[in-house]
Formats: C-alpha cells, structure tokens, sequence
C-alpha cells in the first residue's frame, strides 16, 4: 500500500520537506553548534565545541576583530565603551534603525552616536543640532556631474554648501535628522559612498592631485588609491579595527599626497639601472612607510619594504589585518597603529604582516633608490601646465575649504565647459580643474570670479589650513575657520612673501587641520580673560612635511585670539629681517632656539 495513498500533491511536498528536514536535525545535532554567546547580530555568531562556552570560536569575516576582543578580555583587560558597544550591535547592520530613527525625525542616543558614524554620519551636537555627513572619494576624484549632483542633494537635505576636508574629501554640514537617510540614498544614487567615512575605519584613501597630468611624477596614483577604496568597501575584515587609519600614495610629483602622515604611505622611487638588481630590475617602486600620526607628534617611518605597484594592495590589507588582531582596544587613545609599531618596533610588526600575506617582504637599501623632489608648494593654486600639450589645469582658492552649492554648481559647469569634467580635490582644502585649454584660460578667470572664487591667492591664503572649529564641532575649542581668515587677512596686509608660509589652525588635540605640520601651527584652547573664558590658541612653529619634516614645537601657550594676528605678524617679521640669504621659515625656526624666536617677537612687536 502506498504511503502517500490520499495526499494531495501540495501535502505530499509538505510530507517530504518534513522528512528531509528530520534528517538534516539529526546530522546537525552531531555537529559544532552556533550560539550568540558573544553578543547579537553577526558579531555574536560562534561556533560552540562540545557544549562549552570557553570553547567557542567566532565565524564569519569579521572574526579577527571578534577574536581581538576576546583575547583582550580574557587577559583581564576591559574593553573600552566604543569596542564594548560594537561588540554588542554591528555597526554595518544598522540600516533599518537608521531609517527608523530618520523616519521619526530623530538623533541617535548613547553608544548608537558612535555606532552611526561607520555609515559616515557624525551627530554633532552642541556645536549644532544636525549630522555632518561625510564622504568617500578616493584619490579625490569627482565628475563635474557629480558635484552638481552633490550641491542640489546639500540644498534639498543638508545646509546648502560643501567642505573640503584635509584628505581631499567633502563633508555635508546641518543635516536634519528627518534628512539622514535622504542623505544617505542620495549619496549612492550619485555614484558616492559614506560608508566607513567615520568612526572606527579606513578613511579616505588619498593620492597625488595630479596623477596623470603632472610631467613631474614617476607613476599615477589615483588608480591606485581607487583601487585600494573599492578594496576596503569589500573587505569585511576592514571594518574591525581598533581606532582610524589612514592610507596615502605618492607619486613624487609636484604636489605632494602627504603621505608621510599616514597610517601606511607609499612614496613612488626609481631604482636606477646602476642600482638594478635582479630582484628589483630598473623601473618605479613604492617605498613602505608606517606609522604616521602628526596628531601624536610622529611621522610615518621608513621600514626598508620596496614594493612593486602591484604589491600594494596585498601588503596594505596584511598590514591593515595585524594591525586589527593587535591594536589596543582598552586605550583610545593608544589605539593607532604608531603604539604597536612602539611596542612591537618594525621587526617583529613586518615579520606578523609577511605571516599574514604568507611571504617575505622584498628589502632595498633606501640609500639606493632615487627618490623625487620637485614639490612646488603653490602649485595647487593658479594656472599651471600639464603633461598634455596645450593642456592647462586651474587651482581654485575656496576660503578654508568651503563652497556654497550655487558655486560647486558653477565649478561643475566651468568643468564641463572647458575641462574633461573632471574635479579634483587636494589635501590642502581646495580643488583643481584639469584639461583646460591654453586659448580657454582667460575665460576660465573670469567665470571663477563670477562665482566669487579665485584662482590667486597670498603666500598665506595659499598655506591656510582650517577644520571646522566650534562653529560645528563639540570638541573645539575655538572658531578655527573665521579666526583663519583674520588671520590671512591681517597678515596678508603686511607682508609680500617669495614663498608660502603655511598657517594650520586646528581646534582641538585630534589635531584635523594637522597644526604640527604647518610652519606655524595653532591648537585651539580657552583662555581666561577678565571674568570672561574666550576663544585662544597654543601657538607653534616649524612644522613640516616630506622634504622639510618636522614636528612644530610649541612656543606660546594659552594666547587669547585677539592678540594672535599681532603675535604671528610678529614672528614673521622677525623671520624676514633676521633670516640668512634664502633661508626659508622651517630652516630659520630649526636653527633659533625658542628664547630667540621669542625675544624676537618681543623686540619687533
């Protein structure tokens, strides 16, 4: 007699599905089983051996970070809150709650403010009531398409302007909270992603502003830096550190990536056919460097590592995954990778990296290779020559960085018009536009004006270096971007320079606007005055970077910002009437001791 005698075919499926399933239950029941012994969502899946929780092993990509904090905890350390809270929630699956909140008209709470920045969303209350949102542009290339894309989302969501940051990106400001996920969408429908912008993340991956125009470089960057950003978005494991990171390449041109205040930078060499090897034939490598954090006064170190172009990636994610299973997740502010590059030194962190790429790192003496110096410190201002015959691209001068949608608008037409389409942003909080023809370039003047932008700029409009300050930060302490202009203006009245001297104000320790690299380097603080507590800044000198590095010194403390111009104006002309013939800023500052840079300002103030 059948045994499905009487069953409809729907009851025989049924009937069978049943069965099939008995049978895989009881093949499971001899298997590992999964728990969220270690929190919910995909961060606490985990294998369970044998029933015992000691046992268990984390699945999944993200298990290096998982495996971190475990072991962490298991030594008898506490994780600090921000790796707790991202142990008890992904911060990558919060879309729903995201948009349940935006749906709502409200901020995030607690630990989710924290959480929320992964998808490059910063609530950034008291300095305003709103989200700065900010972006991922590798390389710091757009299309013209795009930033007019970006102006109308910033005039339908956001304040109606743009920012460039310090690593050739944009940041939308005055976000309303019904307005994050428009944001958010918005981005994507324009070819941008946020994702990983902020919190706990590799940041924008940054790059020669000149890759592929520039006569002067040895290899174009911004494929790579490209490369490295669609990298990161797939790479799970990215997303696990225990603090921010940065990446940079520099091709050895004109204007420089600043790669040597990274996390990982690649600086472009040549190893000349004297020089060749059979291991490194003639041709362009990439030098390793690790550990910069100007922030904490350190600069990324030689490792004696060569890499071929092709190599960086590999090398770079290694060094991205040792860096997850060992940064410090108890200590903010030990969690870079400069603290176990310390603990560890270069050895021992090279040999963890070659275990993980499961080879060794090629080695080359760096005494040997040919390394670039043709930076041009203003060549990111102006009208400058291209590769390409005939060809000239423009360096527009934004004040401190910033842009309304209405001239972002006509910067994206002037790029259509006149250019390939093509927007570059640069490190130094302005952007370029490429391709421009020799017969186009008074024309190109005159639209640049009509915006209320300019292509020229002062030797201290052309160094100023601005974040965001308190006008949209919680933790500055003073207006750094209206304080930088005064400043410009001020001093731009007094003195004609042959040479730029660069201003970085930054308004608190994290140090955005890198103020130990500026020739005069400004740390924004609260000053008592009368009964009054207002707006001051520790006041540096002698920064540097590439061929000039140097870590700016403290000179002032504590100075309120009315007596900043003053000050500043002060040192500089003590810096012009007693400097050696050609002697440029950083060199005079390294070669007086701070009493005589003091008793100068003193004698011509």
């Amino acid at each position: 007699m059948s045994n499905d005698k009487g069953f409809s075919d729907e009851q025989k499926q049924f009937l069978s599905g049943f069965a099939f399933g008995t049978d895989v239950a009881r093949a499971v029941s001899r298997l590992p089983v999964l728990s969220n012994s270690g929190g919910s969502g995909d961060n606490g899946t985990s294998i369970t051996v044998g029933g015992k929780a000691e046992d268990t092993l984390p699945v999944g990509p993200e298990k290096i970070a998982l495996i971190a904090q475990r072991e962490t905890t298991k030594s008898g350390k506490k994780l600090c809150k921000e790796e707790q809270a991202k142990l008890e929630k992904n911060p990558l699956d919060m879309w729903d709650e995201m948009q349940a909140r935006s749906d709502r008209g409200e901020f995030p709470k607690g630990t989710d403010v924290f959480l929320q920045k992964f998808h490059g969303l910063f609530y950034v209350a008291p300095a305003q009531d709103s989200f700065m949102c900010r972006m991922r542009l590798p390389g710091g290339l757009l299309h013209a398409w795009q930033l007019a894309g970006l102006a109308d989302l910033s005039d339908r969501s956001a304040g109606g302007y743009l920012d460039v940051t310090t690593r050739a990106n944009l940041q939308y400001r005055e976000i309303p909270a019904d307005q994050a996920m428009n944001i958010l969408y918005g981005l994507r429908e324009l070819d941008v992603v946020s994702l990983g912008s902020g919190g706990d993340n590799i940041r924008n991956c940054t790059a020669s502003p000149l890759s592929g125009i520039d006569s002067q470089e040895l290899i174009e960057t911004i494929p790579f830096a490209k490369r490295m950003h669609h990298y990161i978005l797939n790479s799970r494991e990215m997303y696990g550190l225990p603090r921010k990171f940065n990446i940079a390449f520099d091709g050895g041109g004109t204007i420089s990536a600043l790669d040597d205040t990274n996390d990982i930078g690649f600086h472009a060499v040549r190893v000349n056919a004297d020089r060749a090897t059979e291991k490194f034939p003639e041709g362009v490598y990439f030098q390793l460097t690790l550990g910069g954090i100007t922030g904490h006064k350190d600069f990324a170190r030689p490792t004696g590592v060569l890499l071929r172009p092709d190599q960086c990636l590999s090398v770079a994610g290694a060094i991205v995954r040792v860096f997850v299973r060992h940064g410090d997740r108890t200590d903010r502010k030990k969690a870079r990778l400069k603290y176990v590059l310390d603990d560890w030194g270069f050895d021992k962190f090279i040999a963890a990296v070659e275990e993980q790429l499961g080879m060794e790192l090629p080695r080359f003496d760096d005494s040997l290779v040919e390394r670039s110096n043709v930076e041009d410190r203003l060549a990111h201002i102006g009208f400058h020559r291209q590769a390409q015959p005939g060809k000239q691209y423009v360096g527009v001068v934004l004040p401190v960085g910033r842009i309304t949608s209405d001239q972002a608008r006509g910067l994206a037409a002037i790029a259509n018009d006149y250019g390939n389409g093509e927007i570059r942003l640069t490190v130094w909080q302005n952007l370029l536009i490429p391709f421009i023809d020799d017969a186009d370039v008074e024309r190109v003047q005159e639209r640049l004006l009509e915006l209320g932008l300019d292509y020229r700029a002062s030797r201290f409009r052309a160094g100023l270096v601005a974040c965001t300050g308190s006008g949209g930060c919680k933790f500055a302490a003073a207006e750094t971007k209206t304080h930088a202009m005064q400043i410009a203006d001020h001093l731009q009245s007094q003195f004609d320079l042959e040479s730029p001297i660069n201003i970085h104000l930054t308004g608190c320790h994290h140090s955005c606007a890198q103020h130990y690299i500026g020739d005069l380097g400004l740390l924004g603080c609260k000053v008592e005055k009368g009964d009054d507590m207002v707006d001051g800044y520790h006041v540096h000198v002698g920064g540097g970077w590439g061929q000039r590095q140097g870590i700016a010194r403290l000179l002032f403390e504590s100075v309120a910002f009315d007596e900043v111009p003053d000050l500043l104006a002060g040192i500089i002309r003590g810096y012009l009437d007693n400097r050696d013939q050609g002697e440029s800023f950083i060199e005079f500052a390294t070669r007086k001791t701070d009493d005589e840079l003091k008793s100068l300002v003193a004698v011509t103030a």
